[in-house]
This record gives C-alpha cells, sequence and structure tokens, in this order.
C-alpha cells in the first residue's frame, strides 16, 4: 500500500484539495486498496484546541463542482485541518508539499529528508512548481487544475515507473 500525505499551511484549501483529487482518481481507477491517503497543515492556525476547521466553503464549492465528495471514500464533510507530525515520516511513503515554504516548514516539524520523500507535488508534473495558495489568490479553479495536474502526473510515475 502506498502512503500519501499532502501538506500546504493550514490544512483546508491545497492539501485536502488535494487529497480528495487523488482519492477521487483512484477510486474511479478501481485502486483505492492500494493507497492511504491524507493531508496535514504546517502550520497550527486552522487547528484550535484539538480540533481543527473544515475545507475552506470554496475549496469545498470547487471540489463538489467537479463531483468530487459524492462517494463515501471522497466525502470530505468530516475533513478537519491537522498538523504534520514527526512521526508522519516514517508513516507515509510520499510527502507532497503545495510549496517551498511547505518543505521548508514540514522539514523543520520532521527533521530532515534523508529517503527523500518530502516534495513538491507539481514536482511529478513537466512543469515543476508551486501550487497558488487560493487563500490569498481567490482563484479555486485554479488550483484545482494545478492539483489535477499534479495528481494525475504523481499517479502515473508511482503506477507505471
Amino acid at each position: 500500500m502506498l502512503k500519501v500525505l499532502f501538506i500546504c499551511h493550514g490544512n483546508i484549501c491545497r492539501s485536502p484539495m488535494a487529497e480528495f483529487v487523488l482519492k477521487d482518481m483512484v477510486e474511479k481507477r478501481g485502486l483505492k486498496d492500494m493507497f492511504e491517503i491524507a493531508s496535514a497543515a504546517t502550520s497550527t492556525e486552522e487547528i484550535w484546541g484539538d480540533r481543527g476547521n473544515p475545507i475552506y466553503p470554496p475549496a469545498q464549492r470547487e471540489l463538489k463542482k467537479h463531483g468530487i465528495g459524492n462517494s463515501a471514500y471522497t466525502n470530505f464533510s468530516n475533513k478537519r485541518a491537522r498538523q504534520v507530525r514527526k512521526s508522519d515520516y516514517a508513516y507515509y511513503d510520499y510527502l507532497l508539499c503545495a510549496d517551498n515554504n511547505n518543505i521548508r516548514n514540514t522539514l523543520r516539524i520532521v527533521g530532515s529528508d534523508p529517503e527523500e520523500k518530502i516534495k513538491l507535488l507539481l514536482d511529478y508534473s513537466s512543469d515543476p512548481r508551486s501550487i497558488a495558495d487560493p487563500w490569498y489568490t481567490d482563484n479555486f479553479e485554479l488550483t484545482y487544475n494545478d492539483i489535477v495536474e499534479g495528481c494525475t502526473a504523481f499517479l502515473e510515475k508511482v503506477l507505471y515507473d
């Protein structure tokens, strides 16, 4: 089983969108038993006490616009933000970040990356780059498209290389 953790700053926009986009992709391909997919934040800004905030409503709308969230596997209604833990490095095979700040902050939390598990999601695409934060750009469609590009390339890499 491949264990994938998507990471962004707050775990309310980019990383949960990536989590559920990839879940949708693997479910539609009949591969969900091959994957464990989750997401986390590098900050605690969206976590209050022991309870994280849900996915940001515009991100939820973007996922729903593309038919994601309609199955039990892709239902994101109970998703809550959580912070990356040091133990996540040992547990997950891939820690895929939305931008370089997320990589830096993930390394601060986990310590180091001797197995080279920490990468940008879009490092797998033909155009490696960061995913713009829709919290600031308000362009959830662009973020969604970048995530689909990254998840598609990632899936091709892990399944066919």
